[in-house]
């Protein structure tokens, strides 16, 4: 059985905003919280915030969805979630800026304010892929059919960039078997990451 945390990053935003119907669902509100939190606070410090202001960042455009939804502001049809989410993340990352609460990076004010859609999507994006790229690793760490020394060798080589010579001594492998780690592990990592991307842009 898959572990609960790569069944709730796989469920589908569809299906999460289906659950989201019920004010009471507080499942689904926390998962949303998961999904989204990590990715607003990784845009937030990209524009040079710290890491206390990028929290309260994620924190008041969470709670700005939370308001916007149960008003029914969110239309499908007019584009993803997360390009909703996007938006309100933004300026809110603005609204912080110009407060001149911040500690940030020089130019990040000029930057933030000047970035356009495609910009933001592409750190959105990446973002979500770091996120994504964390919840694979930690999935695949809590399944059963990998032992501890295939992870490890993953690890070294493929994570670390450790020669596969050196990281065969540490993990009393073959060298060969070493390659069949890295090679086992990345194609059930790349297979989990395409799920939970597809999942969380699911309602596109």
């Amino acid at each position: 059985m898959p572990p609960a945390d790569t069944i709730l990053a796989n469920r589908t935003t569809t299906r999460l905003l289906d659950a989201l119907r019920d004010h009471r669902n507080e499942p689904a509100w926390t998962q949303i919280d998961a999904r989204y939190r990590p990715v607003i606070r990784g845009l937030a410090r990209q524009f040079g915030l710290s890491e206390s202001d990028s929290e309260e960042v994620s924190q008041q455009s969470l709670s700005e969805f939370v308001k916007a939804y149960h008003d029914g502001r969110y239309d499908r049809t007019k584009g993803r979630l997360s390009s909703w989410i996007l938006g309100i993340a933004h300026h809110t990352t603005l609204k912080m800026i110009r407060s001149g609460k911040r500690a940030g990076l020089p130019g990040a004010t000029v930057i933030a304010e000047v970035a356009d859609e495609q910009q933001l999507r592409s750190i959105w994006d990446d973002e979500r892929d770091r996120e994504i790229l964390a919840r694979a690793l930690a999935a695949i760490r809590d399944e059963s059919a990998l032992d501890d020394r295939t992870l490890r060798a993953f690890e070294l080589v493929g994570l670390r960039g450790v020669p596969a010579g050196e990281a065969a001594a540490q993990c009393q492998m073959s060298v060969d078997q070493v390659y069949v780690a890295r090679s086992r592990v990345t194609k059930r990592l790349r297979t989990l990451m395409e799920e939970m991307t597809a999942a969380f842009e699911e309602d596109s």
